[in-house]
């Protein structure tokens, strides 16, 4: 550590001085304020009289008459104009008049006693130079309190009025963000609360460590306002007990960095973020396979569809970790593709921007053809069911003719793996975004089964819930509600999910293509399913406020019930058929689902085309009804073109190839 300097010692010692007198209780401050007025009146009449003697005289006893008549006027004045009732209060234009108002007052009694009337012994102009003299002197040493107290004095307030939180977790993490709090004007560190049985009831950094099960006292007693979450390298499971315990106290819950940031000491009070979600679901995720991770990446040139999207990039993200030859992004939003361009381009991998629809043959096969890529993630997709519902032509191109003309052009221009991003929505949908994703499952699998020694892109597919924090998800939907007050919405009070993080779904999807033979379809293993209501009434409380209901009509934010939307199910499922097979990796399993041979379901797909071209949106829903198993459509259409009255013919067919 470096010697302080001289300087330094100095502000630390003026640092303690102003500590010191600001600790002083208020009726002492007074005093001393009133006793220094008292002062400032003798020591103004005695220069008084060196002005008009010209030349310094001694406080002898005919100039007690005019001190003490200046402390006879002054000091009564002074306070019934409030110049002892907040030591800082008058500091500023406000604090002058004040002063210049009790100073007129004085000098007129001052001036009338020594100048006017005259009193033997006493020069005439002391009544008019002592009251000048101090006005200046009352009004410098306000100015002089101001400066050297008032800054310290208004931080102290700030503190004094700073909301009390609790970090949990008295580790590396916990001590890291104390240290960074001690000079914040945010938040006051009251305590820590851990698990470790060794250290509770002492000191750290001058605050208690507490158990938790003195939680709900302290933050009682304290008036905690926020419980920071310092436990990075405990599992989730652990926090997730510690969130449950903690959401029936009404505080807000943010958590500490990652342990990266703790290890280099980067740890500051803006780092501290809202609380992660996936902490509520409870658990670990597994560390990929670096074999699996490897196998379809390292040293291969790599394309992904939908590069923008959510999976789409941190399938990026965990590419480029793994060392490509280059890695082509192929993305229809100009500015997504420009967001993860600029973030990837920073690495050593060759980045390659293409803005392209995956609906584009021939631009598609341009690429394919000029890249050669070895391995594509197809994450290309629209994937908002009531937004599909709406615009059900969109979504079928999008979803299914797209992947058909993205996988017959990887199939021809010799890509190695083809890895589909596919959905549990494809499973019994009810909605055309479900149904479109499965037939784009049997695209790939009826390629599959006709591979042959000239064409022999091995295609699988890897069949997922929902990701917390993808666009459309109901976490961040949920955290805007709450911030903006309520209500949170939801469709259905018993409408469960399945939720995974990203990257762990976006390391599954890489592990999962590396473990293909041609065909398969692959199931993640989601953990158990979360029921939305349930999510909603944790991240309310897990915010420091209580949900409005019939039992608490008091409480802060309603949970309202919207009704179901056009598609939309209760609950979503991975598996059509019974029994899926375990593979090598415990988090990933295997289907097996019915398919049609290509030429059949080529027709049927031409079909499905020259419907969709023709807007003849009940014949393409019917197609999908014969095609995708277990698929049962709303009773009506619900396309925005026909709902609004609008007819649009359609182009020329294409012939599927």
């Amino acid at each position: 550590m470096m010697p302080a300097t001289k300087t330094t010692r100095q502000s630390m010692y003026q640092a303690q001085i102003i500590a010191a007198v600001l600790a002083i209780p208020r009726f002492y401050k007074r005093l001393i304020a009133l006793s220094f007025d008292a002062f400032l009146c003798v020591l103004t009449v005695w220069f008084a009289y060196c002005l008009r003697l010209d030349g310094w005289v001694a406080m002898t006893e005919d100039k007690f008459l005019p001190a003490g008549v200046s402390l006879f006027l002054a000091i009564p004045i002074f306070i019934s104009f409030g110049f002892y009732r907040a030591i800082f209060r008058y500091a500023g234009v406000a604090a002058f008049m004040a002063i210049l108002r009790a100073m007129v007052i004085y000098s007129i009694g001052y001036i009338a006693a020594f100048t006017i009337i005259s009193v033997p012994g006493v020069p005439r102009t002391i009544g008019i130079l002592q009251p000048l003299l101090l006005l200046v002197f009352i009004s410098v040493s306000r100015l002089a309190a101001r400066y050297w107290l008032g800054a310290d004095y208004r931080r102290q307030i700030r503190q004094n009025t700073r909301p009390n939180v609790l970090i949990y977790g008295a580790g590396t993490a916990g001590r890291q963000i104390a240290l960074a709090l001690d000079g914040s004007t945010e938040l006051k560190v009251i305590g820590f609360v851990d698990d470790d049985v060794k250290i509770q009831g002492s000191l750290l950094r001058g605050v208690p460590i507490w158990s938790p099960q003195q939680l709900g006292a302290v933050i009682s007693s304290h008036d905690v306002k926020e419980v920071l979450l310092a436990l990075p390298s405990s599992s989730r499971q652990r926090r997730a007990e510690i969130l449950e315990e903690i959401r029936r106290f009404r505080v807000n819950v943010r958590t500490v960095p990652d342990l990266n940031d703790i290890a280099q000491g980067r740890v500051t009070v803006t780092d501290l973020k809202e609380l992660d979600i996936e902490d509520l679901l409870g658990r670990n995720a597994i560390l990929p396979r670096p074999d699996l991770m490897d196998k379809n990446i390292r040293g291969k040139i790599v394309m992904v569809t939908g590069a923008g999207g959510s999976i789409g990039s941190e399938l990026c993200r965990q590419i480029v970790a793994h060392e490509p030859e280059a890695l082509i992004l192929v993305e229809q939003s100009e500015f997504a593709l420009y967001a993860i361009h600029r973030e990837l381009e920073k690495s050593t991998v060759k980045i390659i921007p293409m803005l392209a629809s995956v609906r584009d043959e021939m631009r598609m096969r341009q690429i394919m053809a000029a890249m050669r890529p070895d391995t594509l993630y197809h994450a290309a997709a629209y994937k908002h069911v009531p937004l599909v519902e709406q615009n059900p032509a969109e979504g079928v191109r999008n979803n299914t003719l797209g992947t058909m003309v993205t996988a017959l052009a990887a199939r021809d221009h010799g890509v190695t793996d083809f890895v589909l991003i596919s959905t549990d929505k494809a499973v019994r949908p009810t909605n055309i975004m479900g149904a479109s994703k499965r037939l784009a499952e049997m695209v790939l699998q009826a390629l599959a089964a006709e591979t042959t020694a000239e064409r022999a892109t091995n295609f699988c597919m890897v069949r997922f819930g929902n990701v917390l924090g993808s666009s459309g998800s109901v976490v961040p939907l949920f955290r805007q509600q709450i911030r903006e007050g309520g209500p949170v919405t939801l469709t259905h009070a018993d409408v469960t999910r399945y939720f995974m993080t990203i990257p762990e779904a976006s390391q599954l999807v890489i592990q999962a293509g590396a473990m293909s033979r041609g065909g398969d379809v692959f199931l993640l293993d989601m953990g158990e399913p979360v029921r939305i209501y349930d999510l909603a009434r944790k991240m309310i409380e897990l915010s420091g406020l209580q949900v409005r209901d019939a039992d608490n009509p008091q409480g802060d934010i309603e949970i309202e019930i919207t009704g179901m939307r056009p598609g939309e199910k209760l609950y979503e499922e991975l598996l059509i058929g019974d029994n899926p097979l375990p593979t090598d990796h415990p988090r990933i399993l295997k289907a097996h689902e019915d398919m049609m041979p290509w030429p059949q379901l080529k027709e049927w797909l031409e079909k499905l085309d020259t419907a969709l071209e023709k807007q003849d949106l009940v014949t393409a829903r019917d197609i999908l009804s014969q095609l995708v198993s277990g698929y049962k459509p709303e009773s009506e259409l619900h396309d925005l073109l026909i709902t609004e009255g609008h007819a649009v013919p359609g182009p020329a067919v294409r012939q599927v190839g």
